[in-house]
């Protein structure tokens, strides 16, 4: 069933969960720590916790209490006492979900955690399914639906990059651009489906030449939303590095270097690295997923030739690759030659290919073609003796400073690059039926179209299944 978001009740896929009765469930990691919150919401919050709360102040009373309040007391089961806890209180409609929620900070003993939830779940409360508070908020029109996805990517955030780029979708950044566009392609429908209104008449109420500009415009916008998804989705999710190059040139060392842990296993026997090794690293608030592969070279066992197939296959999927090779026996010239074998990926605007001169502790004169190296960028390095490390990562930031990104809305859900292509597509069909004078009927169905696929994202039309997919991925107690 389709539905339209803010004019409907939108039930959830797991269809058999009630949103109108009252939940609870631990909203901090599971385990021992200093405290632990539990979270309640529905239309028997306050009753429930009338019966369970013995408030230290005389005067509390659930009835007349302020929202954005909290109180000292403590939780009893029958004659025992619990514990001492604090309970904020948050009136409807201005809480997280929009409904009556009460938030009960208690010790982080995993025993008192469960014996309040035990509490209320014989008060007839319900354990919340995972993403059960923030559908309620959605439901409740705290925010649309991408906004929603937001929260759980602010959850997720390992880095300064992914957790900016969470808030700022939270905030509305690109739902607001959505919305926008969205209404620039329901003025263009109108003025349409005006024309089907009069078709006996054959009236035109816009010219196809500015609906053809309105159209383009609208395109360029989506166009601009589409190619920010590869540099939203490594901020995301971490930038891929692929570490390559000959055997026994010390990629590995580099790798373990970088990481300050031994991560890699090094020898000195080439064709040790049969399999790719990875691991991810915070730099300068990105996040960078580092790729050991094996060493390029003719494979001499069947093992050592999927290593190397693997190789190709991370550097096809990495946004930077760092080619390391041995300053002692490697010049400019065999360097240059090397690189024609990778002349496609060099190639490629979206990749970014970097010198690594190992091994240089081991020197005793400049390497052949200092200069034309130096010119390259080249960054010299001993992985060996940790020197000029921070150079790779200097170089590696240069990546993603050289993008302005400050002021962009920059898409990083999948979900969302899917209905943008979608409504591409759409576009251009429409786009294609004003070339060639299709009369309205038929303009109005791509129409629709781009529309549909523009309220999915934000939420204005949904199904349950999807529903269902994008709130079960979140975390209980959010």
């Amino acid at each position: 069933m389709l539905t339209s978001y803010g004019k409907a009740v939108i039930s959830w896929s797991m269809s058999t969960i009630p949103t109108n009765d009252t939940i609870c469930a631990l909203s901090t990691p599971p385990g021992t720590g200093a405290i632990a919150i539990i979270r309640i919401s529905g239309p028997r919050t306050y009753k429930v916790c009338e019966e369970i709360f013995h408030p230290f102040e005389k005067s509390f009373n659930f009835q007349n209490v302020k929202s954005h309040s909290i109180h000292l007391g403590s939780i009893n089961e029958g004659d025992k006492l619990l514990d001492e806890v604090l309970i904020s209180i948050f009136r409807a409609p201005h809480s997280y979900t929009g409904e009556d929620v009460i938030e009960i900070s208690c010790h982080g003993s995993a025993y008192i955690q469960q014996k309040v939830l035990e509490l209320l779940l014989r008060k007839d409360l319900r354990l919340a399914r995972p993403g059960e508070f923030t559908l309620r908020a959605f439901l409740n029109g705290k925010f649309d639906l991408s906004q929603a996805e937001a929260v759980a990517d602010l959850i997720a955030s390992r880095s300064s990059s992914s957790h900016d780029l969470a808030i700022r979708q939270m905030r509305g950044g690109f739902s607001k651009k959505i919305r926008d566009l969205r209404q620039k392609l329901v003025d263009f429908s109108s003025l349409i489906e005006l024309e089907l209104d009069f078709g006996e008449e054959d009236v035109e109420f816009a010219s196809r030449p500015d609906l053809k500009t309105l159209l383009e415009n609208i395109q360029t916008e989506i166009s601009t939303l589409l190619k920010s998804f590869s540099l939203g989705n490594v901020l995301k999710n971490g930038i891929p590095v692929a570490i390559i190059g000959k055997p026994n040139v010390g990629k590995s060392t580099i790798l373990n270097a970088i990481l300050n842990e031994e991560r890699a296993i090094v020898s000195e026997f080439p064709g040790t690295t049969r399999d790719t090794v990875e691991d991810t690293i915070v730099i300068g608030g990105y996040s960078f997923r580092f790729i050991d592969t094996a060493g390029l070279r003719a494979a001499e066992n069947k093992i050592e030739s999927i290593g190397i197939e693997k190789t190709w296959e991370k550097m096809h999927e990495a946004s930077v690759i760092l080619y390391v090779f041995d300053v002692r026996e490697d010049s400019f010239s065999d360097v240059m030659l090397a690189l024609e074998e990778f002349k496609e990926l060099r190639e490629n605007k979206s990749k970014r290919f970097i010198l690594i001169g190992n091994k240089t502790d081991k020197l005793k004169v400049l390497p052949r073609g200092f200069k034309q190296f130096v010119e390259y960028e080249t960054v010299f390095v001993s992985g060996k003796r940790k020197e000029n490390i921070h150079l790779i990562a200097e170089s590696l930031l240069k990546t993603i400073q050289q993008a302005d990104i400050s002021n962009e809305v920059i898409i990083s859900n999948t979900r969302h690059f899917e209905a943008l292509q979608k409504i591409s597509s759409a576009l251009t069909e429409i786009f294609t039926g004003l070339t060639n004078n299709l009369s309205p009927d038929l303009l109005t169905i791509d129409i629709r179209n781009a529309l549909y696929h523009l309220g999915v994202i934000t939420g204005e039309i949904t199904t349950e299944e999807l529903l269902g997919n994008i709130f079960s991925k979140f975390c209980i107690g959010k």
